[in-house]
């Protein structure tokens, strides 16, 4: 199975996480999320969970005089109309001022350029506008970058109000303006709804009930889901499933939702797509109409329409993909894919562009061409930055415009073959192979038995999930794969049983057939998988969702040696990992980018064992005995990970005081239990392991420097291998060297009992038998 994606993580301070689990109580696997997404302290964290931000509608600057020369045109009668965009945002930024405007006692009219005049406010408008009487123009979503437009229609007698979100051009308008960073409201990632919202509350006209219009435009513009947007959604949530409006329960009723059940992902994915249908196919003055429409039957039919205008666009949307698709086929392996098609409907070719991008993980520009000109839609990977790709061919292009992961262009039909070559050759010198590899950022690294329902409706306490905050993406490491099942009329998706840490958990794999998954339930995969809570049949469960997968990769060990230095003891928190998945927990802290010692019975039989789990990175891992004889060694770790308990309650104990500061986390479950009590028997009391080094030591004669270690360290570590070496010497049954070197001595048969080595290590044995053969070490 060849490597299918590349994980990305951020490093993050478990200790921090540690604090969030004890001053929330959440589970460190939430908290790590919550630290690697910027919310480090309880009290962030504690904020984030509450998503209850508010600002103060007058923290926009000149908030109050804007809202003066508002209500003075109201008061007047003076003709106002409201200039949005075709989008949903715009949409609804139009429809929460109009709405607004009417409860102040005006009678506004309102405009949505379509698709085809091109975004924003145009001059041929605002000519339009000023020739039809209106005095006071109020933009959404739109015009922050329209200076001169906005300059001409102050010479043509109307006042301007600019309420909007995007980037502001090289000028600012000559006019009032709402915008949350240029008017340094605290909160700037709100979308034009969300700052129209806030006009209103400012205006003293607010409405609840126009929540659900905030909540629609803020999911469908992708604006982050942090802070103030977190609570905007929420509500707007709570308000869309209560919604009066007759446009948005017949839109749910077309798109087959429950208002009860409707969440961000059902606005996402089934709401917005059929209210930017109108927009990208036809007018979007269909979508204002349906959510400003009080009239039952005229909403079914608008909500109809727009169903109809969204199975269009999917149509389109297919067939150009279709063809796209067959036009990548001549240059498969390219870096970048500029593709073009003759009528491709420049309202869909984003959206073509977008699927591209996630099937082949390639920078991809889709051009409509319509005679002797192109339009173009550009998407691109985190790796690639699209506007720079498009500036370093704009001697090809007519005008192009956007960022770095989405832009447009316009181009002459003669120049797209070399405008192809040059973007190809400029993404061929930025983007390395593994540049072109799929990338899964991970959020957690967990055990197979941590995601369970707890875990999953956990997780739901971050929501909504979108831009910003997607859902977590959670990694199982050196897993396996069971009971694979074809799923779908025509196998086109997957189940299967993800097997690790001793749990087992019931996954599902869309668009991804069954023969596409490893055949082999030997195979160790490390598997990316969203955890979501299932309902069916009245039943709720636990569901995994797979992102992707790979092989796992062996990691590197570095056993480290007992240090004899003298040091003060430390301060460590001791964290209880005990019943987690070892390679669950392991991979968590080693993706913290923190260091890791591992404390073994046996790091020399462990090493294999840690390799396999160690996920590619390298740990350092050493033996309980090495550790207790030269504790200094744990002062350079921020982690000290127990695998295995102590022969004795007294190790347990010295976990909190070892060297350093940082986390000490006890991690065995009985298996390790049991292989302590095996190492103990084995090298407390070593009667037959003494019999097997004194033949060996006899067998090969007198021994020094390099010799003498490779017998010694055959299968043991240097603490062992000396202790061995020590109690033949308290014998008499050899003589040592000061090089170090090492003969055996001719002796009549030896008593071990001779040796207080030995006899103190049978005194330990008694109490480790005590101490592991029963529950105690499971328990403390």
């Amino acid at each position: 199975m060849a490597p299918a994606a590349r994980w990305s993580t951020t490093p993050y301070s478990v200790a921090s996480a540690d604090a969030i689990v004890r001053a929330l109580g959440v589970s460190p696997i939430t908290a790590a999320i919550l630290v690697r997404r910027g919310h480090d302290t309880p009290d962030a964290a504690q904020r984030f969970l509450a998503g209850d931000e508010r600002h103060d509608p007058f923290a926009f600057a000149g908030m109050a005089e804007t809202c003066e020369a508002i209500l003075a045109a109201v008061e007047s009668g003076a003709p106002i109309v409201v200039h949005g965009d075709y989008d949903v945002d715009g949409v609804c930024s139009t429809a929460i001022l109009v709405r607004a405007l009417r409860r102040l006692g005006a009678d506004p009219r309102w405009y949505i350029p379509n698709r085809s005049e091109g975004y924003g406010l145009s001059t041929a408008t605002v000519e339009r506008l000023a020739a039809s009487g209106t005095e006071l123009l109020i933009t959404a979503d739109c015009a922050i970058a329209a200076a001169d437009e906005v300059d001409a229609a102050i010479a043509l007698g109307m006042s301007v109000i600019v309420t909007d979100h995007h980037r502001p051009g090289d000028r600012l308008p000559a006019c009032p303006i709402v915008h949350p960073a240029v008017s340094g409201y605290p909160f700037h990632d709100l979308c034009a709804a969300g700052v129209a919202y806030k006009l209103t509350e400012a205006l003293g006209a607010a409405s609840e009930e126009d929540m659900d219009l905030v909540a629609l435009a803020t999911v469908a513009d992708v604006v982050p889901l942090r802070g103030e947007n977190r609570r905007l959604v929420r509500e707007g949530l709570v308000a869309l499933q209560r919604t009066a409006k007759p446009g948005l329960r017949a839109l749910m009723r077309v798109a087959g939702i429950e208002p009860a059940a409707v969440d961000e992902g059902a606005i996402g994915f089934r709401l917005c797509p059929r209210l930017n249908a109108a927009g990208r196919l036809a007018s979007a003055e269909a979508s204002l109409e349906l959510v400003m429409t009080e009239d039952e039957s005229r909403a079914a039919e608008v909500a109809d329409e727009l169903d109809l205008l969204n199975r269009e666009r999917r149509d389109t949307e297919t067939r150009i993909l279709f063809e796209a698709e067959a036009a990548r086929a001549e240059h498969p392996e390219a870096p970048a894919y500029v593709l073009a098609g003759e009528g491709w409907h420049p309202g869909v070719i984003g959206i073509v562009a977008s699927r591209m991008v996630e099937r082949h993980n390639r920078p991809c520009v889709i051009i409509g061409l319509d005679g002797d000109t192109g339009r173009g839609s550009g998407r691109s990977i985190s790796a690639f930055d699209l506007h720079a790709g498009l500036a370093a061919c704009s001697d090809e292009l007519r005008r192009f415009g956007g960022h770095r992961a989405a832009a447009g262009l316009e181009i002459d039909r003669a120049r797209v073959d070399e405008f192809r070559r040059c973007f190809t050759e400029h993404a061929a010198a930025v983007l390395s192979p593994t540049d072109l590899l799929p990338e899964e950022r991970i959020d957690a690294v967990v055990p197979g038995d941590a995601v369970g329902i707890g875990l999953a409706e956990e997780l739901e306490r971050l929501r909504p999930f979108g831009q910003g905050n997607p859902r977590p993406t959670l990694l199982v490491p050196a897993a396996r794969i069971a009971d694979v099942r074809a799923m779908g009329n025509e196998g086109q998706h997957a189940s299967f049983t993800l097997v690790a840490g001793g749990a087992r958990a019931r996954t599902v794999a869309f668009r991804r057939e069954a023969r596409s998954l490893p055949a082999s339930q030997d195979e160790r995969i490390d598997a990316a998988v969203r955890l979501e809570i299932n309902e069916w049949n009245g039943g709720v469960e636990p569901r995994l969702v797979l992102r992707a997968l790979t092989p796992s990769e062996p990691g590197s060990v570095d056993l480290v040696p007992p240090m004899d230095a003298p040091v003060a003891a430390g301060q460590r928190v001791v964290v209880d990992r005990r019943g987690a998945g070892f390679a669950g927990v392991l991979g968590d802290l080693l993706s913290s980018g923190e260091r890791v010692l591992v404390v073994c019975a046996d790091a020399v039989r462990r090493r294999r064992a840690l390799e396999v789990v160690a996920g590619g990175r390298s740990v350092a891992a050493t033996s309980w005995d090495e550790l207790l004889a030269g504790p200094a060694l744990a002062e350079h770790y921020e982690h000290v990970v127990a695998l295995a308990p102590p022969a004795t309650p007294p190790g347990v104990e010295r976990l909190a005081t070892l060297p350093g500061t940082g986390l000490a986390h006890k991690a065995w479950g009985p298996g390790e239990v049991e292989f302590a009590l095996e190492v103990a028997r084995r090298s407390l009391a070593p009667r037959d392991e003494l019999v097997v080094l004194y033949r060996a030591l006899r067998k090969a004669g007198p021994l020094s420097g390099a010799a003498l270690e490779a017998v010694l360290l055959d299968g043991r570590s240097e603490w062992h291998a000396a202790r061995l070496l020590g109690i033949l010497d308290e014998i008499g049954v050899v003589q040592l060297g000061p090089e170090p070197s090492c003969r055996v001595v001719e002796t009549r048969r030896a008593d071990l009992d001779a040796s207080p080595s030995f006899r103190e290590g049978r005194e330990r044995l008694e109490l480790a038998e005590a101490w592991l053969g029963g529950r105690a070490a499971l328990a403390a």
